[in-house]
């Protein structure tokens, strides 16, 4: 028995590690919502500062503690996380709606999403460079460029050529043609590559290094990509949220490993920008 106890407490750390951020990752993501919180307003301000505050608290224990100093990189994950979010709902969100801005045209739905990306990348970068780390944790870097570019550039062209069918079929797009959709390319290409790069760094970007450590590589991908994949439960652009789940999570284990692969976020941008496509092809559709 005694000998089973060093394999058994690495795996307890796994899976309090993979609870812990799924947890916590979620009630982040979801409660906090830059686009519907949970909340009403007050609880909402509220909650949002105890969540600042418990994680830097959280992030200041872990460093201060011997036993716990291994933890501290992923508790700042987290309150990178949280920061950002709540920035985003401050600056990116509410504040252009208190200053009479509406997504209500392919123009605006994308300066709104560039304005996010702004914030949050800021935020993120911002705090990795004051923790003391280099860009290369948040796989902000070279990596292996031409793989990057070669693997990314064609899974985009694939979402290119068949935008407006998967966006008919999955996304509820509406009476969609190449005519229709060509004065939307500009704005299109602003949303889809803002919006992967603020997701991708909040996710990969944030907690692929921070957790592989302990989870290695294959669980720690699993792990982001079903958070990333449960908190798309509920939007409203699709119809059909069981398929379009099940569709998420192999294509978000994919962003995941061409992360890893390729050692920087290039890959996983132009992807997700990709699958971005007949999402907002649907969207403006039905302005």
């Amino acid at each position: 028995m005694t000998g089973e106890l060093p394999k058994f407490k690495p795996l307890v750390e796994k899976l309090f590690l993979i609870l812990f951020f799924a947890l916590a990752g979620t009630l982040i993501i979801v409660v906090f919502s830059p686009w519907n919180p949970l909340l009403k307003p007050k609880a909402d301000y509220l909650g949002r500062l105890l969540a600042i505050a418990f994680f830097a608290m959280l992030y200041m224990l872990t460093r201060k503690t011997p036993a716990l100093a291994k933890y501290h990189q992923v508790v700042l994950g987290l309150l990178v996380l949280a920061t950002a979010v709540t920035l985003d709902w401050v600056f990116g969100i509410h504040l252009i709606k208190q200053l009479g801005l509406q997504a209500n045209s392919p123009a605006n739905i994308a300066l709104v999403k560039l304005n996010e990306f702004v914030v949050v990348a800021a935020v993120i970068v911002a705090f990795t460079l004051a923790s003391g780390k280099q860009l290369s944790e948040i796989y902000l870097h070279k990596g292996r460029l031409k793989p990057g570019l070669i693997i990314g550039g064609i899974c985009f062209l694939v979402f290119v050529a068949g935008g407006i069918p998967l966006s008919t079929l999955w996304f509820q797009g509406r009476d969609l043609s190449l005519a229709r959709v060509v004065p939307w390319i500009p704005w299109v290409l602003i949303f889809v590559f803002a919006n992967s790069a603020l997701e991708e760094l909040m996710f990969r970007g944030l907690f692929l290094r921070k957790l592989e450590p302990f989870l290695g590589k294959l669980s720690v991908n699993l792990t982001i990509a079903l958070v990333f994949t449960l908190i798309h439960y509920g939007v409203t652009y699709t119809a059909d949220q069981f398929t379009f789940l099940l569709i998420l999570l192999p294509l978000a284990l994919l962003l995941g490993y061409l992360a890893q692969k390729t050692d920087a976020l290039r890959a996983s941008i132009l992807l997700h920008a990709g699958m971005d496509i007949p999402v907002i092809l649907g969207i403006l559709s039905n302005l």
